[in-house]
């Protein structure tokens, strides 16, 4: 596969260990075709930091947008398309039968992926036929653990923004919410709160804080949770859908909910969150971390050696230390 040209960049060349009769040089010279396949909950930036690396270390790229969100990608493409040679920069919108094609293809050296964790497998699976190089940016089912130390009022709005930010359509989004059980009726008052206040609509709206579901696919996901969770566990905000056009969801919470449930287990790609009630550190540890993703985690206190001492027990590749004392 050959997409054009890029100028020859100036790559770093490091002389090691050279000696009268040997000369060591490390080279990093560019791969060639960078494949980036997108995610359709952040189209524009997650663009962003796939097209400008391959570009500047000297790649050409094919980009492949999310079936549902191929306009924000179009759109930088027509920005661009007289800035850089042709070739350089392609971008490819479909139904979703490009990407296969792509990964497997030969010409490909690398693919940059961004998704969910099931596609990702897929992605890795296929790549492997050619052996190219893959990053994978997969999903996430962040666990955060409240101790009993904090100010309830404090760090109220901070989790409800870390669990709803983008409708809660984001990897790194809070999705398990563990909470020390002197403080569990508290918190999950005002939380409460929060969600039955917050306002849901139309984001050309300056009054809305919280906008649709991206797609029809997550909506119909998102209802049948709402239906498992209306039996599973007490729902003490949201669960409305909103009727019209568009694909409303309202900030959901859900108490006394078990372990065990989908809405623990499974990565919730949508504005429902679980409250759980601990007693021991030992064992809210062991259930933040018993989960198949590994993305990130976060733990509040207003001690911040003791919560960064338990942020060092949990299996997450990013924990956030998070301590609101004033």
């Amino acid at each position: 596969m050959h997409l054009g040209t890029v100028e020859p960049v100036q790559l770093r060349r490091c002389v090691n260990r050279s000696t009268s009769t040997r000369r060591v040089e490390v080279h990093r010279p560019p791969l060639g075709v960078v494949a980036a396949i997108l995610a359709w909950n952040f189209p524009l930036a997650i663009l962003a930091y796939k097209l400008a690396p391959a570009i500047v270390t000297g790649n050409t790229i094919v980009v492949k947008p999310a079936p549902s969100t191929p306009l924000s990608a179009l759109f930088v493409g027509e920005l661009i398309k007289d800035l850089v040679p042709r070739g350089v920069v392609n971008i490819l919108s479909d139904d979703g039968e490009v990407a296969p094609v792509l990964v497997a293809h030969p010409g490909v050296a690398k693919i940059a992926f961004t998704g969910s964790t099931k596609t990702g497998k897929a992605v890795y699976a296929n790549a492997a036929s050619t052996v190219k190089r893959v990053t994978l940016e997969l999903g996430g089912n962040d666990a955060a653990i409240v101790l009993p130390n904090v100010d309830v009022r404090k760090i109220a709005p901070k989790l409800f923004a870390a669990m709803f930010g983008n409708s809660g359509q984001i990897c790194l989004s809070l999705k398990r919410l563990y909470v020390h059980t002197s403080i569990y009726d508290e918190v999950c008052d005002e939380l409460a709160v929060l969600a039955r206040n917050a306002r849901v609509g139309d984001g050309f709206d300056p009054e809305t804080e919280f906008g649709p579901v991206q797609n029809r696919n997550q909506f119909q996901q998102l209802k049948e949770v709402l239906a498992e969770v209306a039996t599973a566990g007490t729902i003490i905000a949201g669960a409305e859908v909103k009727d019209g056009p568009g694909f409303f969801v309202a900030p959901t919470l859900v108490r006394d909910v078990s372990d065990d449930c989908r809405l623990v287990k499974e990565e919730i790609f949508g504005p429902i969150r679980p409250i759980l009630r601990y007693d021991d550190m030992d064992d809210a540890i062991r259930r933040a971390n018993d989960s198949c993703y590994g993305l990130g985690a976060s733990v509040w206190s207003n001690d911040v050696e003791l919560a960064a001492r338990l942020a060092r027990r949990i299996e997450a590749g990013t924990v956030w230390v998070i301590s609101i004392l004033n």
